[in-house]
């Protein structure tokens, strides 16, 4: 996990990561693998791979992380130069192994493999019509929609069309590496809400949630996959093609990829992750710096912000005058010290021990923080236990004062497209103003992000990204809940619609 909280149950969990690849001359098994490693922040419940040796499927899907899931022999029977990977946190279906993926299915028209990172919000509609037309789902899985309607669509039309009928079905958020036969295919929804993007490695080409993916294969980033598009990788390894099969005025990426789950360094929608929070730091001194003798991060998660605050705070007081050279400013320092070696099973049964869990991967440097006014950088405030706890943490090694400042807006509504965060009823924010809140977690003050910096920062229009969390108002047509644009859902209809 990429950020750094997960101390107690208080932060928001990841979706899905999905991989692809297509080779020339090698084994994709290998490289998938070591991709899903460097993707595994996304999802820890379980792992799978799914390969075509170019006249049979294989597939192995298990439970828990990337190196457990697979043993070598498990590799070795993954046969085949093309194939795709999944890493899971369930959002959407059910805990068990049949909501694993990659999702498989045969066929008369051949084996699909699907991998989903996202959440329909039409998947209940779209099973129905499929089951009366005969289909049996094992999962309660979205995936498994997407995965029949496919295949039902390639019984009469060619891959391309096939794909776009689909999309034209389903609603929501999605970002898929689909194997049809051998193969292999990346799908992003129309409004681009979750990440992929495209990179050449040696002997061939990959499609993966986040660039870092790439890197690991020592491969070279091309590009991220456009909002509605269909990147079709060649069987053999040596090309690639691209089909524009659905258009938008306008995108919903998610702004919280890179405020909290990408990897720093994964490059998303043409913007280095890292630096997003860097410029999102800056902002937040801008917009509400406190002068406090130390910043320091809450690990890993306010790493970055912590930075880029520190830097502006070296360069303008809080009101916004500038610095004289060495003039000071607010030291950055590393107050927090994570312990690595507890993982996310930790058994926490009772809030007593939830909040344990607090002390067992964090503890403070006194050094620090005695006799200072200390400002703690995080990245989210969900449920405000975890940020009681930290404020409690260093006033008890000796700070004066605690400031807290968070690098986006107030989380105040939940997230339907594929990311675990919270109910209302759950939300500090949903209820709670910030002066409120602030009384609530003990800290001298408490700032937030505003939203209008948070789009500064990413260089898109509010119009472009997804802010449903913190507004409230959707991109996708969500049932009870209030859209923020005019949004084309698709009419019921169980057959494929002529071009």
């Amino acid at each position: 996990m990429n950020a750094g909280g997960d101390y107690g149950g208080d932060e928001p969990r990841e979706k899905c990561g999905v991989v692809g690849v297509s080779l020339e001359d090698r084994e994709a098994a290998r490289p998938l693998y070591y991709a899903l490693y460097a993707l595994q922040h996304r999802g820890q419940e379980s792992a799978g791979i799914v390969t075509h040796d170019g006249f049979q499927q294989h597939s192995h899907v298990e439970r828990g992380l990337v190196g457990d899931a697979f043993e070598e022999g498990d590799l070795a029977s993954l046969s085949g130069g093309t194939g795709i990977g999944h890493v899971r946190y369930p959002t959407a279906g059910s805990l068990d192994k049949s909501c694993a993926q990659p999702f498989s299915v045969s066929f008369k028209s051949g084996s699909l493999g699907l991998s989903h990172n996202g959440n329909l919000v039409n998947a209940d509609e779209v099973r129905e019509e499929l089951a009366a037309a005969g289909h049996a789902f094992t999962s309660d899985g979205d995936t498994e929609v997407i995965a029949h309607d496919l295949a039902r669509n390639l019984l009469e039309e060619d891959l391309v069309r096939a794909v776009k009928h689909t999309m034209n079905r389903i609603h929501g958020s999605y970002s898929l590496a689909i194997t049809h036969d051998d193969t292999v295919l990346g799908v992003r929804d129309p409004l681009g809400n979750r990440p992929l993007c495209l990179g050449k490695i040696d002997g061939g080409y990959v499609i993966a949630s986040e660039s870092a993916a790439i890197d690991t294969l020592d491969g070279e980033l091309i590009r991220d996959v456009r909002p509605g598009e269909l990147v079709v990788l060649d069987p053999d390894g040596t090309g690639y093609d691209t089909y524009q099969l659905v258009e938008r005025d306008s995108t919903a990426h998610c702004f919280f990829e890179h405020v909290y789950f990408a990897r720093p360094d994964s490059v998303i929608d043409e913007s280095l992750v890292y630096e997003v929070r860097r410029k999102l730091g800056r902002k937040l001194w801008e917009e509400s710096g406190v002068e406090s003798d130390v910043v320091m991060p809450v690990p890993d998660s306010g790493r970055a912000f912590a930075s880029g605050y520190a830097d502006a705070a070296s360069e303008t007081t809080a009101d916004g005058e500038p610095r004289e050279v060495d003039g000071g400013g607010v030291e950055f320092a590393e107050g927090l010290m994570k312990n690595r070696y507890v993982g996310r099973t930790f058994i926490m049964p009772t809030q007593d021990e939830r909040e344990r869990a607090v002390r067992l991967k964090l503890n403070p440097i006194r050094s620090t923080v005695e006799g200072k006014s200390v400002t703690i950088i995080d990245d989210s405030i969900v449920r405000g236990t975890t940020s009681t706890q930290l404020v409690d943490l260093v006033r008890e090694a000796g700070a004066e004062e605690v400031h807290l400042r968070i690098g986006a807006p107030p989380i105040l509504a939940p997230c339907y497209f594929g990311i675990d965060m919270a109910t209302r009823d759950e939300l500090i924010a949903a209820d709670a103003s910030t002066e409120e809140i602030r009384q609530e977690v003990g800290a001298d003050s408490l700032s937030y992000l505003s939203i209008d910096a948070v789009a500064e920062a990413l260089g898109e229009s509010r119009a472009d990204l997804c802010l449903g969390c913190v507004t409230g108002e959707y991109p996708f047509d969500v049932e009870g809940e209030a859209t923020d644009r005019d949004v084309d859902a698709p009419v019921s209809d169980p057959t494929p619609a002529d071009d």
